[in-house]
């Protein structure tokens, strides 16, 4: 009888610590909101794996202290501004800490005031629209760059490198893509180069030669090709070189994907494009690229690095101040000063991190370092 009652007070004891144990267990809820699926799916899953890799090499390095767990929460907008909203309000519901996203400008920007009326941080790894981070929501920030800042290296290497005396561009007319091409525009016009046409198609067409041959018959030194996904710009590429283009095509970074050039193929030689530079040689880049690799995801995209740094800020932000309180998370954020694996961490009072585009070019079957504008050398 002895026995018994020792038995059942060590089991109530045994319970009593799990049951404790599990009333301060906490989970830290990350959620992501991208692109899932449709036309934009392989840069929002991108998106998503860079998130899932962060939080891999967080828990690889001890986890958040407080925390049992991290629950990440991925989000489809399918860039969609309507579907944007209501993804944002279900990340609400799941009470996760931040979120990373959007990709479409035009899902950030809805969404983004969604969540700053429950004071959740959001970080972008790709939406580069000025208009994300100069309406003045306190908990928006930006990791990749902005269309005001690509525009101005775009213009500089068709004046300083190409020597281009006109241009012709074409949008899809996203926010993000249309805002873009007029900037372009418009910067290309100050510099002295002639505009020849700016021309719209629409998302999801398949078909461009009816404006491609207006771009043909202008014979512009420059075509400038602003779209919203690569899968686009690589149809568009086939279709300019099957029709005689001879111009030489501009993309941006909405364009810069791994798929471009497994679509476009031989098109796609030649072609020039804006996006960030990336020191593969730091230590967080070969981390991020080691884990992306080990869990199985194909090779990082045009936003994967940018999704991993933003997550890991906004996580280590958490674990330097012990807290998810979003004025906690802010102002770690806003003190932060680190190299990331895609840039240097260091975010300015309006949330932006910083541009630091260059001109990327395929050469080769692959994407290679072409134009430096802080020098205005090749590399």
């Amino acid at each position: 009888m002895k026995k018994l009652i020792t038995m059942t007070l060590t089991f109530a004891m045994v319970m009593s610590l799990a049951l404790a144990g599990a009333a301060v267990a906490k989970t830290l809820n990350v959620g992501s909101m991208s692109p899932l699926t449709g036309p934009y799916a392989a840069d929002g899953n991108d998106i998503a794996n860079g998130v899932r890799a962060a939080i891999a090499v967080v828990q690889d390095e001890g986890g958040v202290p407080g925390f049992d767990e991290i629950k990440f929460f991925p989000q489809d907008t399918a860039c969609d501004p309507r579907q944007a909203v209501a993804s944002a309000n279900k990340l609400i519901n799941d009470e996760v800490s931040f979120v990373i996203g959007a990709y479409c400008s035009s899902s950030t920007i809805p969404a983004s005031e969604t969540l700053d009326e429950e004071s959740i941080p959001m970080l972008t790894p790709a939406s580069t629209n000025e208009k994300v981070t100069e309406r003045g929501l306190e908990y928006m920030f930006r990791m990749c760059g902005r269309d005001d800042d690509q525009s101005v290296v775009a213009v500089a290497f068709m004046t300083n490198y190409l020597k281009g005396k006109n241009i012709y561009l074409i949008d899809d007319k996203t926010t993000y893509s249309q805002g873009l091409a007029d900037n372009v525009e418009k910067k290309a016009a100050a510099a002295g180069i002639k505009v020849l046409g700016h021309d719209h198609v629409n998302q999801g067409d398949k078909d461009f030669s009816a404006v491609l041959a207006k771009v043909k018959a202008a014979n512009p030194d420059v075509f400038y090709m602003s779209l919203q996904n690569s899968s686009s710009g690589a149809l568009m590429a086939i279709q300019a070189r099957r029709v005689g283009i001879k111009a030489a095509i501009i993309g941006q970074d909405a364009v810069y994907h791994p798929q471009l050039i497994s679509i476009a193929k031989e098109a796609s030689e030649g072609m020039y494009l804006t996006f960030g530079f990336i020191d593969k040689q730091r230590s967080l880049y070969k981390k991020f690229l080691m884990k992306y690799s080990e869990m199985g995801f194909a090779a990082p995209g045009a936003y994967s690095g940018y999704a991993f740094d933003a997550a890991y800020a906004a996580i280590k932000a958490i674990k330097e101040t012990g807290s998810t309180d979003p004025d906690a998370i802010k102002g770690a954020l806003m003190k932060m000063d680190y190299d990331g694996a895609t840039k240097r961490i260091k975010f300015m009072p309006n949330g932006d991190s910083g541009s630091n585009y260059i001109i990327r070019k395929v050469d080769g079957g692959k994407f290679i370092n072409y134009w430096n504008p802080e020098t205005g050398s090749t590399y």
